[in-house]
């Protein structure tokens, strides 16, 4: 996941490829609930790894739940009818799925609880479950302002369960769910919900109904307007049960194959197909009213482009409501004005999704009208770079990215990336791995220097910052030095090429800040001051460093990268848009290389170190290939008297001041 302030997102040309989904947020903390008031132990496959469903599972353990993971399964053990609890505060961050369900569900069973969250779940309403309950004879009461939470939660002292059950449907249907998955636990005779108004996002509670029938209970329906929980109604586990992929999340990837598949291709989503149980995979039907051309299988779809531009569509989007963000974005790419319908939902999820996605798609250059329930969006005639607020909202982060494809190369940053963890914490990877574009629009950043100058202390740093690669060039002079070595070769002319033969076929990969040729981790090999002379030796011989030219310009892929060593802006990148070089004085390096080596219990002295490190300069700046010297338009950076974080602070103030995103 990206955990970054912000993310840079460069024109992103066409799209083609497979992704495979995470699991449905949806269906998992329902799962997860399910099995928790269940007896015995359920195995749950597939669960989605994300921010929402570790607070459910956080608020499980507290409760008494046993929860074991054993690979990519989840065995969770129930609770089993159990009635008595410790007090327990429970943070629900801001899981809408967690917070409603938990309070009907503890508010049942019985004990004293407080429920909380962020900021902004103590901005989304509650009232209309609590008042659902409290008509049971539940105690409940409001911790902060009358509606919302937090909440506390009292033991009841009678309920009351002979009339129905009156609740709104038309603010959210998770009130209505809430109620459907906590009242089995009392239901010692039939028990009646009435929906009092509209019901709203009904996939969802066909959703609901289905995992409930799952797990032993068979609700029945009379249209969306009664719900009759049978007496007797006991929860069985299933042992086990896999978790769908999320529909929800299938929709970026069905709109970047209408967007942004090339002729011949396609993007392949699989994990989800046709026969979803979500409602959301109604979002292949508006796709295709605006052009995608979709084909499906049993857990699978495949989009590629259709009709180009867009249609534009006018919608009734109440069954998709959370898909229908990603359509507020396609209209962007359509040829006329798109309205989406009945979306009153979006003033209460993360944020205020209809003044959210007003106010950013404005930035883009789009016009945009904004109603109670609706918005009616014009495409941009001119694009702008915008960057993007996220508003801790998943889906905002998620669908703008899908700016990044307009036709006129606008970059668009995306600001607090790392909110796409609420559903999707893999979301930016898996866009890329299927986003494709021209080699030179990916941005480098070089970062070149003498030894023992910090240049991989600060690239790696910044490259932390901006969410792009990173490129430690040294090490391969080092891992490729290792190897000749090992396989008794004389660092020398006379075994270039061999070496060279022998560096184009290194099995090298980086993973947890370790480097290992092949299984065998090598990481303090490759670090020893022999090494680095060694890795000066190689460097030098014109054969081995074309056989690493190839394999250092592979690590140029999207997001970004940064690249540190002695020519990645003079020979390897010479078209990188911002170039560092990084100096210190000789007496400061031998300094820090001696403090870093008696820390590692290596003996040596500064004078020593100091007369090593002007050789070393003088062999690499005065040898014959690739010399090291500043690019002509690299900025010089002396680190001589500044701490990290102020020369961090320095090249990031750098490449902003080559980027505009106005507010």
């Amino acid at each position: 996941m990206f955990d970054t302030a912000f993310l840079d997102l460069p024109p992103l040309d066409s799209a083609g490829g497979t992704v495979t989904l995470p699991g449905s947020k949806s269906i998992s903390n329902r799962v997860l609930l399910l099995a928790a008031l269940c007896e015995g132990t359920t195995v749950v496959h597939d669960l989605l790894d994300s921010d929402d469903t570790r607070v459910m599972l956080d608020a499980l353990r507290a409760l008494g739940c046993s929860v074991v993971h054993k690979g990519a399964s989840l065995e969770l053990t129930g609770l089993g009818g159990k009635r008595s609890f410790p007090a327990a505060r429970l943070f629900l961050g801001n899981a809408g799925t967690a917070m409603r369900p938990l309070t009907a569900a503890l508010a049942l069973i019985g004990g004293e609880f407080e429920l909380s969250g962020v900021a902004r779940m103590h901005e989304r309403p509650i009232g209309d479950l609590v008042d659902a309950l409290r008509q049971l004879g539940c105690r409940i009461d409001y911790l902060g302002v009358e509606g919302y939470p937090p909440l506390k939660v009292h033991p009841a002292k009678a309920l009351k369960l002979d009339a129905p059950i009156q609740v709104r449907g038309d603010v959210s249907s998770q009130f209505l769910t809430a109620l459907l998955m906590a009242l089995p636990l009392v239901a010692d005779h039939n028990i009646t919900i009435e929906v009092v108004g509209e019901l709203i996002s009904k996939p969802y509670i066909e959703i609901t109904l289905n995992m409930l029938q799952r797990f032993g209970i068979g609700v029945r329906r009379e249209g969306w307007q009664r719900f009759i929980i049978p007496a007797g109604s006991h929860y069985r586990s299933p042992g086990e049960i896999h978790v769908e992929a999320d529909a929800s999340s299938a929709s970026y990837f069905i709109a970047l194959g209408a967007i942004g598949a090339a002729k011949g291709t396609s993007v392949r989503i699989e994990g989800v197909g046709a026969a979803s149980i979500q409602g959301d995979i109604r979002f292949v039907d508006a796709a295709r009213a605006m052009g995608a051309h979709v084909e499906s299988g049993p857990n699978w779809l495949e989009v590629s482009r259709g009709h180009w531009p867009l249609h534009p569509v006018d919608l009734d989007c109440n069954h998709i409501p959370d898909a229908a963000m990603t359509l507020a974005v396609m209209a962007l790419y359509a040829e006329g004005t798109t309205t989406l319908r009945n979306i009153a939902s979006w003033r209460v999820k993360e944020t205020d999704r209809i003044a959210a996605m007003a106010t950013e798609l404005r930035k883009l250059g789009a016009l945009v009208e904004e109603g109670p329930d609706f918005i009616r969006i014009d495409p941009p005639r001119q694009w702008k770079p915008a960057a993007i607020h996220t508003y801790d909202d998943h889906r905002v982060a998620m669908c703008f990215s899908l700016a990044a494809f307009n036709p006129q190369g606008v970059p668009v940053r995306i600001l607090d990336p790392k909110c796409v963890g609420k559903t999707f914490p893999d979301y930016f990877e898996a866009l890329f791995s299927v986003a494709r574009t021209m080699t030179q629009h990916v941005p480098v950043i070089t970062v070149d220097g003498p030894t023992a100058s910090g240049k991989g202390t600060l690239a790696s740093e910044v490259a932390r910052r901006l969410g792009y690669h990173y490129l430690d060039s040294g090490a391969l002079y080092r891992i490729t030095a290792l190897a000749a070595v090992r396989a008794g070769l004389a660092l020398d002319v006379a075994h270039e090429h061999t070496i060279a033969k022998m560096a184009e076929t290194l099995p090298v990969r980086f993973a947890g800040g370790r480097v290992f040729l092949g299984d065998d981790d090598i990481t303090d090999a490759i670090r020893t001051e022999e090494a680095g002379m060694n890795a000066s030796r190689v460097s030098a011989l014109p054969a081995v460093r074309t056989a690493l030219v190839a394999l250092q310009q592979s690590f140029r892929k999207l997001p970004g990268l940064v690249a540190d060593g002695r020519d990645m802006g003079t020979v390897i990148f010479p078209d990188a848009p911002m170039k560092v070089y990084l100096t210190a004085s000789a007496a400061q390096r031998a300094q820090r290389r001696h403090k870093q080596l008696i820390s590692k219990g290596i003996s040596t002295t500064i004078d020593t170190l100091r007369a090593d490190l002007e050789a070393r300069d003088h062999r690499d700046s005065s040898r014959a290939v690739a010399p090291l010297k500043p690019a002509e338009d690299a900025l010089l950076l002396d680190n001589s008297s500044q701490t990290i974080e102020e020369s961090v602070a320095q090249v990031l103030q750098w490449w902003e001041g080559k980027h505009h995103f106005p507010d």
